[in-house]
């Protein structure tokens, strides 16, 4: 299976083939409360690891989304602008936000572990 690597700003990024899967933490859903609206990117972008990508909206907040890697936005999940609610439901799956063709591998990223570690810390 292949492995789910998180940024400090709780997107996640699942490799398979030659893209990355591309959304938010259960985490950080959870935190949002109730996702409303999703913007999503256009196919066809190119982003920086970093850049923000897209935005999130719930009954509390407003946050933006921010590549986990640099690349090309291959896809979008399309089904997010019908129901938002997909990504409380399902952020590590359903829920998904966009695909990206990588242009470099993303070192910097934490695995499951190290991330579980870095949630933790937040609260203490």
């Amino acid at each position: 299976m292949p492995q789910v690597k998180y940024t400090k700003e709780h997107e996640w990024a699942r490799v398979e083939g030659d893209v990355a899967i591309c959304g938010i933490s259960d985490y950080a859903q959870k935190a949002l409360g109730d996702v409303v609206y999703v913007e999503l990117p256009k196919v066809g972008k190119q982003v920086k690891q970093g850049d923000a990508i897209a935005v999130v909206e719930s009954a509390k907040a407003a946050s933006e989304v921010y590549a986990p890697l640099t690349g090309e936005v291959v896809a979008v999940n399309d089904v997010l602008n019908k129901e938002p609610g997909k990504v409380n439901s399902g952020a590590m799956g359903d829920g998904w936000f966009f695909k990206i063709k990588p242009a470099a591998p993303a070192n910097d990223l934490m695995d499951e572990s190290t991330y579980q570690n870095y949630i933790k810390g937040l609260h203490s």
